[in-house]
C-alpha cells in the first residue's frame, strides 16, 4: 500500500516519500509533509542552482546555501533561478 501525505508544497494529497530524504529534523519533516512529485522537482531544481552558481556539494558552505534553498523551496515555495539564467531552448 502507497504511504500518502498532505504535501505542503502541492497543497494536495499525494504519494509520500518511502525514507526520510535527508538526515535529523528537517529529514523527518521532509519525509511527513513533502510527497514524491515535490521532492523530484526539488532535485530539478538544486541541479540547476549547482550548476548555475558552480557549487560543490561537499562544501560546507554551498551545502549551507543549498538547505536554505530547499527549506524556502519545499516549504516557502520560492523558485528564485540564479541571476542571469537562462533556460535551455
Amino acid at each position: 500500500m502507497t504511504r500518502t501525505v498532505f504535501c505542503e508544497y502541492e497543497q494536495k494529497q499525494t504519494e509520500g516519500l518511502d525514507f526520510a530524504p535527508w538526515p535529523g529534523e528537517l529529514g523527518q519533516r521532509i519525509y511527513a509533509h513533502i510527497g514524491k512529485a515535490a521532492w523530484a522537482r526539488w532535485l530539478e531544481h538544486q541541479t540547476m542552482l549547482i550548476n548555475e552558481n558552480r557549487l560543490s556539494p561537499r562544501d560546507p558552505q554551498h551545502r549551507a546555501f543549498l538547505t536554505a534553498k530547499m527549506q524556502e523551496f519545499l516549504f516557502n515555495r520560492v523558485t528564485d533561478k540564479p541571476e542571469g539564467y537562462v533556460p535551455e531552448a
